[in-house]
């Protein structure tokens, strides 16, 4: 007999996204973007929920989902849509998220000591408050100064992103990183 399935849906600071905190692990680490159904293909859950109607975007972290509306959705209806078909996704077996192989641009060879040091405080202390609210931000490069990051999830057109960027994340870099001179969302 398998563990029952529990679904506990949260607000975000986006308040066009719902959490779906689940009891079950869908990757180890980090999360998946699939801002727009063709970014979908080939993964078989983010493809059921795309099919949903009012579904705007879905990001699948280690063990929650967040789903963004379209602008006529009724969260009434979609929330128990997405519950429904995330238990009956799980229930069947199939895989969650298609595995990506890591590219040289997302693991680069010769990275700088100033890069290494903005990962390591991104993984160890920005992006797990950031997975609590259900998103993700992962580093995009770093250029004369400036850190470019992407935002996921329910940080994607998040009212509050600008000041999660400059307040939280820019500060907390510059306090130990006195060469960064500011953050971009890209």
């Amino acid at each position: 007999m398998s563990e029952k399935i529990i679904i506990r849906p949260t607000p975000t600071p986006n308040p066009s996204t719902v959490k779906f905190i689940v009891n079950h692990k869908f990757m180890e680490f980090g999360g998946r973007d699939f801002p727009k159904k063709e970014t979908a293909e080939g993964s078989p859950l983010a493809e059921k929920l795309w099919a949903l109607p009012g579904v705007g975007g879905v990001f699948i972290g280690s063990d929650f989902i967040t789903i963004t509306e379209t602008p006529d959705c009724d969260w009434g209806v979609l929330g128990d849509a997405v519950m429904d078909c995330i238990r009956k996704h799980i229930e069947s077996g199939d895989q969650h998220v298609k595995e990506l192989e890591k590219t040289a641009a997302e693991i680069p060879a010769n990275m700088s000591e100033i890069e290494a040091k903005i990962r390591e405080i991104l993984d160890a202390e920005i992006r797990p408050a950031v997975a609590m609210d259900g998103g993700d931000i992962t580093f995009e490069g770093y250029e004369q100064g400036m850190v470019l990051l992407h935002m996921k999830g329910s940080c994607s057109g998040c009212p509050s992103s600008t000041a999660t960027l400059r307040i939280g994340i820019e500060s907390r870099l510059r306090e130990v990183i006195p060469e960064i001179q500011g953050v971009i969302s890209v």
